[in-house]
């Protein structure tokens, strides 16, 4: 029988199941997958995985859960256990070579067309950080491609932190982002709200040391605030 790890309500009240996914419903996946490709207007947003790819990760190597409404699975997210870091997301941000190993990735996540602007990727994210095993993995990586909005706002409302920004996936740039499951909250002194269009800008920043840590949107666009 399936795991049911989450149960609970949308804002308009329409009753939701959130249930750990196995290879039985790897149909459902890449049919999913699929309608997300067709929506996308700048299809580069979404790095899609493979069925190889969705097969590893049933098979043990990490975690997919599915959101289910009316019987039909509308949303899904995965995280990663990666292969010594195989997309070097953990090298990229500094983690000591040493705790490779304790590395684990927020993988690729989708949400049903019709079914957006109910927070579904930031709902699954927190439950599956929450189902996290922070015994065996400290340290979190993820992607993002620049202008991905909602993806961005996700990943710092989880408390993730950009920590680099660079060309990923056969030279797509990406931001990566991090975040130690076991270090304190840090106090920064230093803050700069930077044009997300300036990608030279951001990486000046980035080498320096500071790190993105949340969006912020006024008049003249989409900025990513600084700080160290």
């Amino acid at each position: 029988m399936e795991t049911i790890v989450f149960e609970g309500e949308l804002k308009n009240g329409q009753p939701i199941l959130m249930r750990k996914l196995c290879q039985e419903q790897l149909p459902e996946i890449l049919a999913l997958q699929e309608e997300v490709i067709d929506a996308l207007e700048v299809k580069e947003r979404l790095q899609p995985l493979t069925e190889d790819e969705f097969r590893f990760i049933l098979d043990g190597n990490g975690e997919m859960i599915g959101v289910y409404a009316d019987g039909e699975m509308i949303a899904w997210r995965a995280m990663l256990i990666p292969d010594n870091d195989h997309e070097g997301l953990g090298r990229d941000v500094g983690v000591p070579e040493e705790k490779i190993g304790q590395v684990i990735y927020q993988e690729i996540s989708a949400v049903s067309p019709k079914w957006r602007g109910y927070s579904l990727q930031t709902l699954m994210g927190l439950v599956l950080m929450d189902r996290v095993d922070a015994e065996r993995y400290r340290y979190v990586c993820s992607t993002v491609m620049p202008g991905n909005i909602p993806s961005l706002k996700d990943k710092f409302k989880q408390g993730l932190e950009a920590r680099a920004l660079k060309e990923k996936y056969g030279g797509k740039l990406r931001y990566v982002f991090f975040k130690d499951l076991k270090a304190p909250e840090q106090r920064r002194k230093e803050s700069l709200d930077i044009p997300m269009d300036d990608i030279a800008g951001q990486q000046k920043l980035l080498a320096e040391g500071w790190a993105g840590t949340v969006m912020v949107e006024n008049g003249n666009g989409w900025f990513v605030r600084y700080e160290r």
